[in-house]
This record gives structure tokens, C-alpha cells and sequence, in this order.
């Protein structure tokens, strides 16, 4: 199966802008706290939410300029997002990518093998398989952000990738 594009407000990266490099990290607003005898206790106002980077480095910019980046931006993700488990069908813990649709595999023995999958209402159901322990249910993730415009920087130096960028995001 070939890799999608990483699209960024509607902008596909291409691989003359570098070969994006993508990290992604939850966010979530929580407290490791002590109680009087000494215990901790995990306190969590919100979590599900996620922030991370985007960078690269090739012969010519991202082109991201036009973007209006006062406004939520859709970020179509290339790292994808994948829930494993005796159940052949999952509650998607976010939106996939309209371009690129979930795929499941179904472990059978020691062999991993591809089962079609439908996605309705955010559940995502793999055909079951004779004799499967475990069901992988991937997707590429739509994700709505929120980014400042891109660091840059110029190599004369460097005649290989003498662009270079970096967007930092936090989900909306």
C-alpha cells in the first residue's frame, strides 16, 4: 500500500520541500498529585488532544505561505494511528483521512493477514477471519490544528537541501 502525502491546510507537502519529518505527542491538562499518606493520584481536567512538528529539508519551500494561520488548519497525517485487540471491530479514537481509507489486518497464528474493513459512524469493523487471536484496525488521521506560520532557513552552503522549515501545531 503507498504512503500518502502529508496535505497541511490543503497544501501537499512535496518531496522536493524534504521528506517531512512528523512527531506527534498528547496533550492533556493533568496532575500527579500526593495525597496526606504519600499515594499518588492522577488528576485529568481533559485529555484526547495532541501537538507536535513538522520539518523538513529540500530544494525549494514547503510553499505554506498562503495559509491563513489566524484560522484552524486541516492537517491530513502521515503517522498513522492503530488500536489492536480480540475484537474485530473498534471505536476510532479520531477521524480518518477522507483519501485514505482504514485497512485491519488479522493475526492467525504467527501471520498477520489482510481482512477488508468498513468504517460506519466512527466504528471501524474488520471481516472476521477463521481462526484469528487479534485484529489491527490502522488509519491515517484528520487532524484540526492550530500552527504558527513555518521557521525557515537557507543554505547557500548546502546545494542538496539548502531549505529548510519546521511547523509546530496543537490540536484545536
Amino acid at each position: 500500500m503507498p504512503l500518502p502525502m502529508l496535505i497541511f491546510g490543503g497544501v501537499p507537502i512535496v518531496l522536493h520541500a524534504g521528506a517531512p519529518d512528523l512527531s506527534i505527542e498528547p496533550l492533556r491538562g493533568s496532575a500527579l498529585v500526593r495525597m496526606g499518606n504519600g499515594d499518588a493520584v492522577q488528576m485529568t481536567h481533559w485529555s484526547g488532544k495532541r501537538s507536535g512538528t513538522i520539518s523538513g529539508a529540500g530544494w525549494m519551500p514547503p510553499g505554506l505561505d498562503g495559509l491563513d494561520y489566524t484560522q484552524p488548519i486541516e492537517l491530513l497525517s502521515v503517522q498513522q494511528e492503530t488500536i489492536t485487540g480480540s475484537a474485530n471491530a473498534v471505536a476510532l479514537s479520531s477521524s480518518p483521512r477522507p483519501d485514505h481509507a482504514p485497512w485491519a489486518l488479522a493475526l492467525v497464528g504467527r501471520d498477520w493477514l489482510a481482512t477488508p474493513c468498513a468504517v460506519v459512524d466512527g466504528i471501524a469493523t474488520a471481516t472476521p477471519v477463521a481462526g484469528a487471536t487479534l485484529y489491527s484496525i490502522s488509519w491515517f488521521p484528520a487532524i484540526t490544528v492550530f500552527a504558527a506560520p513555518p521557521s525557515r532557513g537557507v543554505s547557500r552552503g548546502n546545494s542538496a537541501t539548502p531549505h529548510s522549515w519546521s511547523i509546530t501545531f496543537e490540536e484545536v
